[in-house]
């Protein structure tokens, strides 16, 4: 047994102590969808600190729980904050709790983040649907010796968010008369905030909105055959000629102001997903 092994089975000692069941579905509840949790009929509520091997949560607006419940009458278990390269935590960190997930059940992935909108037909307070991503972090989870028990060594990338739950997205915005986008998302390392040229150039390769977030968590579900489906609230506007200095506050008070909208599209997909 691998190493990578030994330490997901230790975590899932401890899961296990606590639950039984398993959870179809998982989500990773980034800056400002803190309010899905208040529609989980929650049963089980773990501290990342209790959990052997999780890394904690050092960014001020991301809890450290793992959340297990029933959503529409579905297994869930959520993530309350997430991880981030630019806190210093390796790939591998970043991207531990997805592995554990695959082995609670979960067979279907809803990610979520906040972002900079630099398409010019977005406007800050739009949700958008990731339709793909541009992975400029610098670094891959799966870099180093693959786990053949966990996915292939080259993992195919051409349908790396699920065409089946994004047709789940846009029907559910469709049916409660939510504007959405679909764009491609773009990852840097963060953690400061993009200069002008830098927009510019993301903007010029194709990105539509860029984070620090979510690809690490997608690539390693996509190894392990996970689908996933991607949401960004684009919290502030980057346009290279217009652009303005930006307060964290304000983006996350954006990002809570959009979150209602979202947390309506992610209940209905849950609902739906057969």
């Amino acid at each position: 047994m691998s190493d990578l092994m030994k330490m997901i089975n230790e975590t899932l000692e401890v899961i296990r102590s606590k639950t039984k069941d398993n959870y179809e579905i998982g989500i990773i509840l980034g800056t400002g969808l803190g309010g899905l949790v208040k529609e989980i009929q929650v049963e089980h509520e773990i501290n990342y600190s209790d959990l052997p091997h999780f890394p904690l949560s050092t960014v001020e607006s991301h809890s450290g729980k793992l959340i297990f419940g029933r959503i529409n009458g579905k297994n869930v278990v959520a993530m309350q904050g997430r991880f981030h390269f630019y806190e210093g935590y390796s790939m591998k960190q970043i991207t531990y709790p997805v592995r554990v997930m695959k082995f609670l059940g979960v067979k279907n992935l809803l990610v979520s983040n906040a972002c900079g909108g630099m398409n010019p037909l977005y406007q800050k307070g739009d949700v958008m649907i990731i339709s793909d991503h541009i992975n400029l972090l610098g670094d891959n989870p799966l870099i180093g010796k693959n786990e053949d028990e966990l996915g292939p060594r080259f993992p195919d990338m051409s349908e790396p968010y699920s065409k089946e739950l994004i047709q789940l997205a846009e029907d559910a915005a469709l049916r409660n008369g939510i504007k959405v986008q679909k764009g491609v998302y773009v990852a840097v390392p963060g953690p400061n905030l993009e200069t002008r040229a830098e927009y510019r150039f993301l903007r010029g390769i194709g990105a539509d909105v860029v984070g620090m977030s979510t690809i690490p968590e997608n690539i390693v579900a996509v190894h392990m055959g996970i689908k996933v489906l991607g949401i960004s609230i684009i919290t502030d506007e980057c346009f290279p000629d217009s652009l303005r200095p930006v307060d964290v506050n304000e983006i996350i008070s954006t990002a809570m102001e959009a979150e209602p909208k979202m947390t309506t599209i992610m209940k209905e997909v849950i609902l739906n997903i057969k």
